[in-house]
């Protein structure tokens, strides 16, 4: 049925205003669980280094009655190093877009640098939780620092667990080789996870942290010893199903399940944030560049590293997949 004759419609009208709501929607995720759970310590060099050391191996050593005293045998610590990398992003916003009545936000320039400050955590995440190693860098190549899984190294043969592929060890800082992804059951995960955390706990380790990806925290939610799977419900309220694992309860102690969207999905980190740092050489600052045109720009930008202050504290499980 049509309208009746020369009745005046939105189709013809020309002065009707736009219907732009005054918000702009995004859910791109800004969590960052490593990043803003580790300190924050002062670097002072594009090479920062520290240092570890171990006590040696406990024994039941009886002494003669009489002897002299002989000095036992001194080890020195041992000196690790990360390479500092630099973060940067850069906004350019022209005089006019400044000018001109926007919606969702009063200016374009402020509403950019907060949205490049968001990209630029996220992308501090991507490289602390990475398998990619340090490099020094040169005249025209980045510097790169190397990523939590590069530190994870093998200890008393099951500290680091490769899932599919040959078992390897990973250097100090270097890139990761990684391993053929294999179908891995939970039953199967569960023995990896336990003998881990059993060795981590013998060496001293006093992790209580499993991160993961998406892959991971399911595998970890079919296991047995998942605490947190049921809730109490007061009386007159209505309950909820919950299907995630929070809390793994092991022989050893409890271990916080953290999901991660920016770390690998396929592996499974074992920390104590006691043991990781973030080293700044140079806070996140924004910059004003000079105006060489019609336009406004600064660029967003902090240089850091990862230090890892005893690879013995951690591990991981790689290379696992659905």
């Amino acid at each position: 049925m049509a309208a009746p004759t020369n009745t005046w419609t939105t189709f013809s009208a020309i002065g009707n205003r736009e219907d732009l709501t005054e918000a702009i929607f995004n859910i791109d995720p800004v969590d960052t669980p490593f990043a803003s759970s580790v300190a924050r310590v002062k670097a002072t060099g594009v090479l920062h280094e520290w240092q570890t050391d171990e006590l040696e191996a406990a024994t039941n050593v009886g002494q003669v009655e009489g002897d002299d005293a002989v000095a036992d045998t001194a080890v020195p610590t041992s000196r690790l190093a990360n390479n500092c990398q630099i973060f940067r992003k850069v906004v350019s916003v022209s005089r006019t877009q400044r000018t001109v009545l926007s919606a969702g936000r009063r200016d374009e320039y402020a509403y950019q640098l907060a949205k490049r400050g968001k990209e630029l955590k996220r992308n501090i995440e991507v490289a602390l939780t990475s398998a990619r190693g340090r490099t020094a860098g040169a005249a025209d190549t980045a510097r790169y620092l190397g990523g939590i899984e590069t530190w994870l190294t093998k200890l008393n043969g099951s500290m680091h667990i490769w899932a599919g592929g040959t078992e390897t060890t990973p250097g100090l800082g270097a890139t990761v080789v990684d391993g053929t992804p294999t179908a891995t059951t939970a039953a199967v995960l569960k023995t990896y996870v336990d003998t881990v955390i059993g060795s981590l706990w013998t060496n001293g380790s006093d992790a209580n942290v499993i991160m993961t990806g998406v892959t991971g925290k399911t595998k970890l939610s079919a296991m047995e010893g998942i605490a947190t799977l049921y809730r109490e419900v007061p009386k007159g309220q209505e309950g909820n199903i919950i299907g995630g694992a929070d809390l793994y309860a092991s022989n050893f102690g409890e271990y916080i399940v953290v999901p991660n969207r920016f770390s690998r999905d396929r592996t499974m980190s074992f920390l104590d944030y006691d043991f990781w740092a973030i080293a700044e050489l140079d806070p996140v600052q924004v910059v004003p560049l000079a105006k060489t045109g019609d336009s406004d720009r600064a660029f967003m930008i902090c240089e850091l590293t990862l230090e890892c202050r005893n690879p013995k504290a951690s591990a991981k499980i790689a290379d696992f997949a659905q």
